[in-house]
C-alpha cells in the first residue's frame, strides 16, 4: 500500500460492461473518508489537482480520474460510453480502490454521474458538492443542439471554437483544451443519455432526495437557473462564484476551492482509512 501523503498516478485495468478499460486515476490516502471528484464533458482530473495545494485538504485522502471517453483514460468502445456507462465505471473504480462511503465532487456530466451511483446506494454518499450538474432540460441545450446534426462532436468543436470570442468566462481555455480531453466517438451517446435522462427522468427530485448535505455550486452567469430557488427551499446549500460561468475551476479558482473546503469543514465525518 502507499504511505500517507504520496500521491500515486496509475492506469486501472478494469472492464465494464464487457469493455475493457485503462482508467487514469490520482490519488492520495489519509485518515479521513476520501473525496471523490469527477470531472464534466470537455474537461479532465487535472482540474482539480490544485486540491494538493490547498491547506484546507492537507491530509485529505482523494481520488480523481478521468472519465471513459475523456482524457488519458483508455476505451475499447467509445459507442458504449453512456451516462449509466459511466455510473457502472464509477462503481468499479470505487470497488477497486477499497472505497466504501466518501464525499462526491462532481462537475456538469460527473455530477450527474454520481447521481446516477446514488440511485442503487444513496447511503454511500457522505455529502456532495454538484458544480453546476445536470439536473433539468435547461441544462441540456448544447447536446440536444448537437444531436440534431450528422456530426455531433464536429458540432461541437466548432461551437467550442467560436466560444473563444463569447463574454463566458473560461470560454477560451475550455474550446482549446477540448480536442485533446475528449473522444469524437463518445460524444453522441453521452449526449443521447444525458437529453434522455434530463427529459424523462426527475433528476431534480432526485437529488433533493439524497439522505446527506448538498451543496450546489454554480457561476454568477448561471444564476437565472430556473430551479435554484427550488434547491435552496429544499436545503441544498447555494454556492455562486462571482467572475465565472459553467467553469468556475477555471474562472475563479479560488472561491471555488473555498466553498468547498468551508463546505466540507461542516460536514466532515472522520472515518477508518478505505484504501
Amino acid at each position: 500500500m502507499p504511505s500517507a501523503d504520496r500521491v500515486v498516478h496509475e492506469q486501472i485495468p478494469l472492464r465494464v460492461r464487457g469493455v475493457n478499460l485503462r482508467v487514469a486515476s490520482v490519488r492520495r490516502e489519509g485518515v479521513d473518508a476520501p473525496v471523490v471528484f469527477l470531472h464534466g464533458f470537455g474537461t479532465s482530473k487535472e482540474d482539480y489537482l490544485d486540491v494538493l495545494q490547498r491547506h484546507d485538504f492537507a491530509g485529505r485522502s482523494f481520488l480523481a480520474y478521468d472519465a471513459p471517453g475523456a482524457g488519458a483514460t483508455e476505451c475499447a468502445d467509445l459507442a458504449a460510453v453512456d451516462l449509466p456507462f459511466l455510473a457502472d465505471a464509477l462503481h468499479e473504480v470505487l470497488d477497486h480502490a477499497g472505497i466504501g462511503r466518501f464525499h462526491a465532487v462532481g462537475h456538469l456530466t460527473g455530477a450527474l454521474t454520481v447521481l446516477l451511483l446514488a440511485r442503487r446506494d444513496p447511503g454511500r454518499l457522505l455529502s456532495f458538492v454538484n458544480i453546476k450538474g445536470v439536473l433539468a432540460p435547461e441544462d441540456c441545450v448544447l447536446s440536444r443542439e448537437a444531436l440534431r446534426h450528422r456530426d455531433p462532436a464536429a458540432y461541437v468543436f466548432a461551437l467550442a471554437e467560436r466560444s473563444r470570442e463569447t463574454p463566458c468566462y473560461g470560454g477560451g481555455l475550455y474550446a482549446a483544451n477540448l480536442p485533446s480531453k475528449v473522444r469524437r466517438g463518445a460524444m453522441p451517446p453521452l449526449f443521447r443519455s444525458m437529453v434522455e435522462l434530463a427529459d424523462h427522468e426527475n433528476l431534480l427530485q432526485g437529488f433533493l432526495s439524497l439522505p446527506c448535505p448538498k451543496m450546489y455550486l454554480y457561476g454568477e452567469q448561471c444564476a437565472g437557473l430556473s430551479y435554484l430557488p427550488l434547491l435552496d427551499a429544499n436545503g441544498v446549500e447555494l454556492a455562486e462564484i462571482p467572475h465565472s460561468g459553467q467553469l468556475p475551476m477555471y474562472s475563479n479558482p479560488v472561491a471555488m476551492w473555498r466553498q468547498i473546503a468551508e463546505f466540507h469543514a461542516r460536514q466532515l465525518i472522520p472515518s477508518a482509512r478505505r484504501w
